[in-house]
């Protein structure tokens, strides 16, 4: 009988062990919530408005991406750029 108690206990304890390991494995593969590239937001150089990345206007100006609200914006930018 306290054979069958103790490989109880045992399998419980295993069972604890295992459940804490494979939670802290996923834990640490990234499954927690964390901020993505198109989750961020940037801001505008020309109005200074912030827009999430994924709706922004992108455009490569002189090697460097730059984020706008608009077109408008991202003309504007070149413009002035240009003088």
């Amino acid at each position: 009988m306290y054979r069958l108690l103790l490989i109880a206990g045992l399998l419980v304890l295993l069972y604890f062990l295992a459940r804490s390991a494979i939670r802290e494995y996923l834990g640490s593969r990234g499954s927690a919530p964390s901020l993505t590239a198109k989750n961020q937001m940037v801001q505008d150089p020309v109005c200074r408005v912030y827009v999430p990345r994924e709706s922004a206007v992108a455009a490569s100006i002189g090697g460097q991406t730059y984020y706008f609200c608009s077109h408008d914006c991202a003309l504007t930018f070149q413009k002035q750029l240009s003088r």
